[in-house]
């Protein structure tokens, strides 16, 4: 399946789901720390989900159990690769206690030949809420993106051209709490 990011959504086949995108908008020089999400052809190149909160979504997807975390520390040699606990440089954990990576599908960004300050971990995840930033990755609703995991297979490719403006998003008020 070819997923192409356009100003409506993440065109998907032919459905079109609502997402957002990194707080730094998209970007074609991607730092690791910049929230932006790069432009480019990506591959889709793994499927991860909670074995506690949901079944596989397909049959290649990898369940992430507890001491599974993802290496953002730009100089380690595991960077941008997932590693386990514990783990003194820094890193991500993906079984987090909110369920925005109860699913994740990860793309061949900066991998496998992670290089230094280029960025990591750019994921396809569930939102926080509508329009809410990510940190690079795109979020989309947990329905929208059990049925991407569901039908997407290793190797899909995800375009993310340059969009020179991405839809205006909700400001955030002093009583939003994420």
């Amino acid at each position: 399946m070819r997923l192409l990011l356009t100003p409506m959504g993440l065109r998907a086949g032919s459905r079109v789901i609502p997402c957002s995108v990194g707080r730094g908008g998209i970007r074609a020089d991607k730092r690791e720390g910049d929230g932006a999400t790069p432009t480019g052809r990506h591959r889709i190149v793994g499927l991860l989900y909670r074995p506690d909160r949901l079944p596989p979504p397909n049959g290649w997807a990898r369940p992430i159990v507890p001491g599974d975390l993802w290496c953002d520390a730009s100089g380690h040699p595991a960077y941008n690769h997932p590693v386990r606990a514990p783990f003194a440089p820094s890193h991500e954990a993906m079984r987090r206690p909110d369920p925005l990576y109860d699913i994740v599908l990860i793309t061949d960004w900066n991998w496998p030949d992670a290089r230094p300050g280029r960025g990591s971990a750019i994921f396809l995840h569930q939102w926080r809420r509508p329009g809410f930033p990510t940190a690079g990755c795109i979020a989309m609703a947990r329905r929208d993106l059990i049925w991407l995991a569901s039908a997407v297979t290793p190797g899909d490719v995800l375009e993310i051209p340059a969009l020179p403006r991405w839809p205006a998003r909700k400001r955030a008020s002093r009583h939003d709490k994420d």
